[in-house]
């Protein structure tokens, strides 16, 4: 799939036999600041679920550059970075990046409006988080903003509810407005939930289990590509709420069941 554009108008991917896709799938977060063997997600395929986790002994990301330590299992359905040395990359965390190893360009699954959506659950404590957002490849500048479906801190988790980080995050898109919000839900994280949103022009409605939860009168206008990650931030260990007496690291873990996408009037 390297190299061709919105090659792939649907998905369906129900994570059926024992490895990711590696047509649809990129098992690396950002790897251009950093590099594949570095940003390479813990995971595994099994039983129609993928699993992505952070066991104890996986380092930390981008451990020299990023200013907050930070470790995290993320796969992508696309990739795109200039060449070595360069400045052009996905998500730059900070002035003067460059790229430091040269990344394949992918677009696995890069949708331009439609309806997606994902089944997943998680396991976290108040040092860890799972989100599944739509960032913009930025093959050109400015396709920079996100489309936040689920962000979930574990420390805003609550028995009962959960604070779901929904919205647009400008970011490098100038034609975008920040408009995200992290509001309660009357939902168990650790149950399957479907996290969807319908993109359409110049509108965004965001869906809990096929029900309305936010909608938004502005949308990015370019083709996205999914993330679907874990994240362990080690500097909050002190707040952990799940700490243990022999001061054992939880592992934080998120698991989905299925992740589908398809132009809205289709499937």
């Amino acid at each position: 799939m390297s190299g061709v554009v919105n090659s792939r108008l649907e998905l369906d991917e129900r994570f059926a036999g024992d490895m990711l896709d590696p047509d649809v799938w990129f098992p690396y977060y950002l790897p251009h600041w950093s590099s594949r063997a570095e940003s390479a997600a813990t995971c595994s395929v099994r039983g129609g679920e993928l699993s992505l986790s952070i066991p104890v002994d996986q380092p930390v990301w981008c451990a020299d550059l990023h200013e907050e330590p930070l470790r995290v299992s993320c796969v992508q359905s696309g990739s795109f970075a200039g060449p070595l040395g360069g400045t052009v990359g996905q998500q730059p965390f900070r002035d003067g990046l460059r790229v430091r190893e040269e990344q394949p360009t992918m677009w696995g699954y890069t949708p331009h409006f439609g309806h997606v959506e994902v089944r997943m659950r998680g396991v976290v404590d108040a040092r860890s988080m799972v989100a599944f957002w739509m960032s913009g490849i930025e093959d050109r500048p400015g396709r920079a903003g996100e489309i936040c479906v689920a962000e979930i801190f574990g420390d805003a988790v609550r028995v009962g509810s959960s604070d779901v980080g929904i919205g647009v995050k400008k970011l490098g898109d100038p034609t975008l407005t920040q408009e995200f919000s992290a509001d309660p839900l009357g939902i168990d994280i650790t149950e399957f939930h479907t996290y969807g949103v319908d993109w359409r022009p110049g509108s965004l409605a965001f869906t809990v289990d096929g029900e309305v939860v936010r909608r938004l009168d502005q949308a990015p206008d370019y083709p996205m590509q999914l993330m679907i990650g874990v994240f362990d931030f080690p500097a909050k260990a002190e707040a952990s709420t799940f700490a243990t007496d022999t001061g054992a690291v939880p592992v934080p873990e998120l698991v989905v069941s299925h992740v589908r996408g398809h132009p809205l009037g289709a499937g």
